[in-house]
């Protein structure tokens, strides 16, 4: 056997041996690049193989965030609707002097009610400074508003030109103009302004849907004095009650709205107005994002009157009504807590000739239910003075049907006299009503408390009675629809009540002058 010699160390072997190794070597490496190249390549259509090495990493991204859609703005919608949009400038000359603690900032909302407590937060009229003063001075005001035909009418609130000597619109384009006061409805705290100098104005238009929940809002207007300012938001609830009176049916916006804003539009996605902002609720004055706008729709009844006439007349049935509770409901044998419970009908008022009592409860109008008290109000305020109605009403239990012609709201109430009434004086103690927690006392027994019903003459403040709103000096009239005189009476109709399965047993309660329906529970036992 012959032995291989060993060749490895001969020039010519490894020269070899490196040769196959380099060869392997660029071949792996170009596999490699090509697969680099593919996915790159499959990855960024705009970029080939090469720019791998001769371009910088962050021009691919770069390539990439190109091809992403920039997110949808509003631009496109402002750029339409703001020159519709004006800026409202008053000035209002004082009648009174200021107050003794130097704030005299008026408002055109009843003292201590809600409505007030948000006009005060929201300014009057907006609350610029020079608002306070004494005796005789000129006080300015700011608020906005918008066009709504091309001849000058334009829709502002009430509270920003109430009272004002001299109105004057600055429009988009920085141009001024004087207005004039064309109507203005207190109740839903709107006005229509005509502005003179052109028949081209930019205007908008009122939108005929309702928003929903969660759409999109602008607010454009004059905040603060600095006009042509546009925010945006959501429609965050609807059907609003902020105490203004029975008409509030505001939507809420989350869109940022401060002391300037009122009386500006709100538009929804299609350009077209959906509200007016009128109040935000705020303890500092400025936005925490909660804004309130009337409807179109009640913009759109009310503008078309005071352009008419210059006022709105409302329909009238003439009661005093209240929401029907679950435990009124209960008591009255009903199913649902639905409709408006009349607590009075006023004398001589189209119900009360038609034969509504107090303790009806109406469930719809024309066919419509009635959902609450609101509603009832909301309805009857929307119809024409002189129109018939048909009203459904639950009468002790049963179902009739009411014709009746509306009457007109008068333009002011009279606000009822508290005079018959001295909260208890002069009363004896009275008798105790078992496991309500108050003591009663026949009224004709009291100086002041009036021949009919019997009167509270004490509370227990931890009793069922004063969780109800029951006070010292009111009058219970009616217990479970029935007249009583004395504290026997009441405990019979209580007794009956409790025979007949009622959880709690209705009481008509007269109070402040003021009548109202209140279910107060009642034990088993």
């Amino acid at each position: 056997m012959t032995d291989r010699p060993d060749l490895s160390n001969l020039p010519s072997y490894r020269q070899r041996r490196r040769s196959v190794f380099s060869a392997r070597k660029v071949a792996l490496m170009a596999s490699v690049v090509a697969g680099l190249g593919a996915a790159v390549y499959g990855f960024s259509p705009s970029t080939s193989p090469a720019d791998l090495f001769s371009s910088p990493a962050h021009a691919q991204v770069n390539n990439e965030v190109r091809k992403v859609e920039r997110p949808v703005g509003f631009a496109d919608i402002v750029e339409r609707v703001k020159p519709s949009v004006i800026s409202v400038k008053v000035n209002i000359k004082e009648k009174t002097a200021s107050n003794d603690d130097g704030d005299d900032s008026s408002s055109p909302f009843q003292p201590g009610s809600p409505m007030e407590r948000f006009f005060r937060r929201f300014g009057g009229p907006d609350g610029f400074p020079g608002m306070k003063g004494g005796r005789g001075r000129v006080v300015q005001g700011q608020g906005s508003g918008f066009f709504i035909s091309a001849d000058g009418y334009a829709v502002t609130n009430n509270h920003v030109v109430d009272g004002a000597d001299k109105v004057e619109v600055t429009t988009d384009d920085g141009k001024s103009y004087t207005a004039k006061v064309i109507g203005t409805d207190q109740r839903t705290d709107l006005a229509l302004i005509k502005v003179e100098g052109s028949s081209n104005f930019p205007f908008a238009k009122l939108a005929d849907s309702k928003p929903r929940i969660g759409d999109w809002v602008l607010a454009v207007g004059n905040p603060f004095g600095l006009g042509g300012t546009v925010t945006a938001g959501i429609v965050s609830a609807s059907g609003r009650d902020i105490g203004n009176g029975p008409y509030d049916d505001f939507i809420q916006i989350d869109a940022p709205v401060n002391k300037g804003n009122s009386g500006g539009p709100a538009f929804d996605t299609n350009g077209e107005v959906m509200g007016v902002n009128t109040a935000i609720y705020s303890p500092s004055g400025g936005s925490v994002g909660i804004a309130f706008s009337i409807p179109a729709s009640t913009v759109k009844s009310v503008v078309a009157q005071l352009k008419d006439k210059g006022s709105v007349s409302r329909g009238w049935i003439g009661v005093q009504i209240q929401p029907v509770t679950s435990d009124i409901a209960d008591s009255l044998g009903m199913k649902k807590a639905e409709g408006a419970l009349v607590a009075e009908p006023q004398a001589n008022g189209p119900a009360a000739k038609a034969g509504i009592e107090s303790g009806d409860v109406i469930t719809s109008v024309n066919g419509e239910s009635v959902k609450d008290a609101r509603e009832l109000a909301r309805t009857i305020g929307g119809m024409a003075p002189g129109a018939t109605v048909k009203l459904n009403v639950l009468h002790k239990g049963q179902d009739k049907v009411v014709n009746l012609t509306l009457g007109q709201l008068p333009n002011t109430v009279e606000a009822k006299a508290d005079n018959d009434n001295d909260s208890g004086k002069g009363a004896s103690r009275g008798t105790d009503v078992p496991k309500l927690g108050m003591t009663v006392a026949p009224a004709n027994s009291v100086a002041g408390a009036g021949k009919e019903g019997v009167v509270v003459t004490q509370v227990d403040p931890k009793s069922a009675a004063a969780e109800r709103g029951f006070k010292e000096g009111d009058v219970i009239l009616e217990v479970g629809g029935k007249s009583v005189a004395t504290a026997g009476e009441v405990r019979d109709a209580i007794n009956t009540a409790r025979t007949d399965n009622k959880n709690s047993v209705l009481m008509r309660v007269k109070s402040g002058g003021q009548s109202r329906f209140v279910a107060v529970p009642i034990a088993k036992s």
